[in-house]
Parts: structure tokens; C-alpha cells; sequence
């Protein structure tokens, strides 16, 4: 019934198909996959880095194309149909694990560690100036990232007290987005958290414990307004 009046009440706007979400995968040309494994094995990982960002910002189809083969040699694995929009900035991409079908924003950063974990599952989407600390991220499939929103997976300790802080240990706490959960606009996700199979984390929430499945979150810091039906 609620679905019904949206489409009859122009004032509640209109439904239209999702695009991004209902996309077929399409395999990639095999000679791309030939060159980006060219390109992994011929080149170092910083040659690599400075290869991209010959074409980091350019926004012509053979640039898109050529950023995704040289993006796919940087990366530990990536599947098929990956976008890279221009600008997108990434550090240690040899840690990262790309699932199929994936879409990186314009102006997203995502900070890997030499020696951390990242893995972006298929079909999700995220959204332009978005932020990760990747250390140690799992980003399961079909999750939305809504435009710059972040994700902390570390902090420094503070520890001794007569020390500058961003001179103390620091402690990295894995986070996890579970299956087809959306997190919204400008939202915050702070170390440790795990947010739950199809949530709802709302625009500029800052999320600072774990999110239970089918969850509707908001607020600062964030807590449940409800659960979806």
C-alpha cells in the first residue's frame, strides 16, 4: 500500500528502477586481464602507483579503460566490471581483494597498511569523497557507500600521557559491513564496529558500537530508531 501511494501521489516523488544494483556482471576482454597481469609482473608495486596516476584524473573512455587494467595489476585481486572514477586515491592496493562489478567514486581515498586486510565484496557501490581506513576492512557484497562518508579502523592509544598522541602505538580494530547494508551520506564508522546484514546507517551518523541486522540507525553517536519490516 505505501509503495502503491508513492507511485499515485506525485508529491511523495517516484519509484524508478534501481540501476547500479540490478547491473549483470560482464566479463571483462581477456586481453585486458593478459595486460594487467603483464603489467603485475613486469613493474613494481610503487612503478605501479606511478604508472596510475598518469591517468588518475583523466575522464575519457580509453583512460577509464586503462585505469581499471593498471587499478586491477595494483591490486591483489579485482574482478570484473570495476570502475574507478577520476581521482581516486589508494595506498598499499596490493592488500586489497576487489570483488565483480564494483564502482568507486570520484576523489574516494582508500588507506591500506602494508601489511592489513581489504576486501570489497561484488556489486557495491561507493559513493565520491568517500574515506577508508583499510587496514583491516571487510565490505561484504551489495553494500552502499553513500558520498564521503568514513570508516576509522584505527586509533592511537594516548599512552604515556606526556607524549604526543600521534606519537603512541597505534591500535588497529577490524570493521565489518555486512551483506546489502547502506550507509549514508557523510556517516562515520568508528574501530570495531560491525554493522549488520541490510541496515540503514543514516546521513552523518557516527556509528560507535555494532549495528544489528535490518537495523535503522541515526543520530550522534548513532542509535537504532527502528527496525526495517
Amino acid at each position: 500500500m505505501l509503495a502503491e501511494n508513492r507511485i499515485n501521489n506525485p508529491s511523495n516523488g517516484r519509484l524508478v528502477t534501481a540501476v547500479f544494483g540490478k547491473s549483470e556482471v560482464v566479463d571483462d576482454p581477456s586481453w585486458e586481464w593478459q595486460f594487467a597481469a603483464h603489467l603485475k609482473s613486469s613493474y613494481s608495486p610503487s612503478e605501479l602507483i606511478a604508472l596510475y596516476s598518469r591517468y588518475r584524473g583523466d575522464e575519457g573512455s580509453f583512460e577509464t579503460q586503462l585505469r581499471r587494467i593498471i587499478f586491477r595489476a595494483m591490486c591483489k585481486q579485482a574482478g570484473n566490471g570495476l570502475r574507478v572514477e577520476p581521482e581516486v586515491i589508494v595506498k598499499h592496493p596490493e592488500t586489497m581483494e576487489i570483488g565483480d562489478a564494483v564502482f568507486i567514486g570520484a576523489h574516494a581515498m582508500i588507506q591500506g597498511r602494508f601489511d592489513g586486510t581489504c576486501r570489497i565484496g561484488s556489486h557495491v557501490w561507493i559513493g565520491p569523497h568517500a574515506y577508508f581506513d583499510a587496514r583491516n576492512l571487510v565490505l561484504e557484497d551489495y553494500v552502499g557507500w553513500g558520498p564521503g562518508a568514513k570508516v576509522l579502523g584505527s586509533s592511537h592509544t594516548g599512552r604515556p600521557l606526556d607524549v604526543p598522541i600521534i606519537t603512541t602505538q597505534l591500535e588497529i580494530k577490524p570493521v565489518v559491513v555486512g551483506f546489502g547494508a547502506d550507509i549514508g551520506t557523510n556517516a562515520t564508522l568508528l574501530p570495531g564496529v560491525h554493522v549488520g546484514a541490510h541496515s540503514i546507517v543514516g546521513a552523518g551518523a557516527v556509528v560507535t558500537s555494532d549495528v544489528p541486522e535490518h537495523a535503522i540507525v541515526a543520530g550522534v553517536p548513532a542509535r537504532i530508531m527502528r527496525y526495517r519490516e
